[in-house]
């Protein structure tokens, strides 16, 4: 009888992802406040409010999506942390998935979004989110301690 082995798995959040039906998030924290990004477009979106980031291009891995993403979107660099609460599935199948971060380098600039804002944990309900970030933002107040 052949001796059973595991395969090793890769880890979700640095393997390369395959296909593009995931949206990583970033919830950039500092001195207790995260940030949060207006959309701009499309109007179906504008003036609603998420959370910096995009797809995962096939063959990137989440973090390096999410690091790519916050260069083009506000002109930084991040360290990606860990995950925050669960997938959320959105309307075009895909799931948002969301992340801590810390800024490593730059100051956020709107290049992308109409404003951004840093909210404490009492703030967070003073923004109209996006669908699928909104239950991400209820489950920060742990992460937005000073």
């Amino acid at each position: 009888m052949w001796p059973v082995t595991s395969i090793p798995q890769p880890d979700p959040d640095t393997a390369p992802v395959r296909g593009t039906g995931v949206i990583v998030g970033a919830a950039i924290v500092r001195a207790g406040r995260v940030l949060a990004a207006q959309r701009a477009t499309p109007a179906a979106a504008a003036g609603r409010w998420e959370f910096p980031g995009g797809k995962v291009e096939p063959g990137e891995s989440e973090h390096d999506a999410l690091v790519r993403e916050c260069e083009e979107e506000l002109g930084v660099r991040v360290a990606v942390l860990s995950r925050i609460g669960a997938d959320v599935p959105m309307v075009n199948g895909a799931v948002l998935r969301l992340y801590l971060a810390r800024l490593v380098e730059g100051e956020p600039r709107a290049l992308e979004h109409a404003e951004l804002r840093w909210l404490a944990a009492d703030g967070l309900d003073t923004v109209p989110w996006l669908p699928a970030d909104a239950p991400l933002a209820a489950a920060l107040p742990p992460y937005l301690v000073s």
